[in-house]
């Protein structure tokens, strides 16, 4: 069977290693990230970036489930690809102890076996300096199998061990797709592909190639603030942190990590609202931008009150998206006899990539679908 795979994202390029080591004849179809962001005309991808939480515990079972899967496979794929790509840095969930959130955390700490510790404010204060913690908060704090990975290494070790194993990369856009009795027919820009089975996995660009699926393309911008060695040097025990404040809002910041112009950046993300991107075009406007700049401001100075006595330079602001489903829960599921998707992280999705790409090969080798992540029980969600 010949399973084309479109998207050399984080899903796709982990569906495309899966079906790879299964046996199958596999295309792994995705462009390269532009060097020149601002003039690109093509699709663009989240994965462009060095830091995305890694965690086992979620207030959310199937997150939990999914994570911790995919985290039992990095060493798997670090060794097959030779690249390495996870930092075990520990990672903290913070909130207020009286918080569903936190609740929601603390049973599945309990009922997964996950190691951790569970502090309260004070005691998450003593024991990670650099960081404040109000005292009537509860943190759990994950020390192994925890910490952060480069999403753009994670793909290229995805792509480099898919590869090894056999699949076939072009590095490509994908402008439509065809189907018909005897297969699928994919429209390149100087060429097309034929394929048995076509597994879509573009992530927020999915909906320039399927129109009608049930899915919300929201616009996220990132904060970057620049460390010296000295201070870097001063943080290096610092975990990455999840929290979920009063307001609702739950922002999450990562440790000093080095980025490809040789730099050290703490990176914040978590958006005070909801900017929707209503097609392909507004997403790659939204990838030109830059992202908000009162955003990245209003980002930067929460870092600082998080982190009393920082010492970092001004804030630079990159954009990326989020795809969510009605249901907060991906979608993988077989559209037509010729035609599987495998897309919507909903914000979670980094981490847990690579078993959501099992998932989403062991569909397009003619498995059944979870009945949980399927197109009727997602637009049921709505």
């Amino acid at each position: 069977m010949r399973i084309a795979v479109v998207g050399r994202g984080l899903i796709g390029s982990a569906a495309a290693r899966h079906l790879a080591l299964a046996g199958a004849e596999v295309i792994l179809i995705g462009p390269d990230e532009p060097e020149d962001r601002s003039s690109h005309t093509g699709v663009f991808a989240s994965h462009y970036d060095e830091g995305r939480i890694t965690r086992q515990l979620d207030s959310h079972p199937f997150w939990a489930e999914v994570s911790r899967a995919s985290i039992a496979r990095y060493a798997e794929i670090e060794a097959a690809s030779d690249l390495r790509f996870f930092t075990a840095a520990g990672a903290l969930h913070a909130g207020p102890a009286t918080s569903d959130w936190i609740a929601r955390i603390g049973a599945g700490a309990d009922a997964s076996g996950v190691p951790h510790r569970r502090m309260t404010g004070t005691e998450a204060a003593e024991a990670f300096p650099m960081l404040w913690f109000s005292p009537d908060w509860t943190v759990f704090h994950e020390a192994a199998s925890a910490g952060y990975i480069s999403p753009r290494r994670l793909v290229l070790a995805q792509t480099r061990a898919a590869e090894r194993a056999g699949a076939q990369v072009i590095r490509a856009e994908v402008t439509g797709i065809d189907t018909g009795d005897s297969g699928a027919t994919l429209r390149l820009a100087d060429r097309t592909v034929q394929a048995d089975t076509v597994l879509v996995a573009t992530g927020g660009f999915t909906p320039g190639l399927l129109p009608d699926l049930p899915l919300t393309v929201y616009a996220r911008t990132v904060a970057l603030l620049e460390v010296d060695a000295m201070e870097a040097t001063r943080l290096a025990a610092m975990p990455s942190m999840v929290t979920m404040l009063e307001n609702g809002r739950d922002p999450y910041i990562l440790p000093p990590i080095r980025y490809p112009d040789g730099r050290r950046y703490l990176k914040i993300g978590g958006d005070p609202d909801d900017l929707v991107l209503r097609d392909a075009q507004d997403a790659r406007a939204w990838f030109r931008s830059g992202g908000r700049p009162e955003v990245g401001a209003a980002l930067a100075e929460h870092l600082h009150r998080r982190m009393p006595g920082l010492r970092a330079a001004a804030p630079v602001i990159a954009p990326c998206v989020t795809t969510f489903t009605p249901g907060d829960l991906p979608l993988i599921d077989r559209l037509d006899p010729r035609r599987c998707v495998a897309v919507a992280g909903c914000g979670k999705g980094a981490k847990c990539s690579d078993e959501l790409g099992r998932r989403a090969a062991e569909l397009a080798l003619g498995g059944a679908p979870d009945p949980r992540l399927t197109l009727s029980a997602l637009t049921e969600a709505a």
